[in-house]
């Protein structure tokens, strides 16, 4: 009787998972009889050439990141230091 309950709780998809019926960069419907090409564990190309591409698009956008940061943290540290500047020229300004 407890392992009817059991198989009642177990969830019948997952909403995050992506769906296996279509290619995940052009779109077109994978067929059950071609191969499916994954990319990073769960996501499905009709071929080579689509999750080349989108491992390109990956790419260029984790560079375009990465210097997004580097160029936040740069003006972090540039107004850290102006600011030091700033009040190390009042203190001497009053001591004089």
């Amino acid at each position: 009787m407890a392992s009817a309950f059991f198989f009642d709780a177990e969830p019948l998809c997952e909403p995050s998972a992506p769906a296996l019926d279509v290619c995940a960069l052009c779109a077109k419907p994978l067929g059950r009889d071609s191969d499916i090409f994954m990319y990073m564990g769960d996501t499905p190309f009709c071929s080579e050439e689509c999750r080349h591409e989108q491992m390109q698009l990956d790419a260029m956008r984790a560079r375009q990141a990465a210097r997004s940061a580097a160029r936040r943290q740069q003006q972090q540290y540039s107004g850290r230091a102006e600011s030091s500047r700033h009040h190390e020229s009042s203190k001497v300004s009053v001591a004089t």
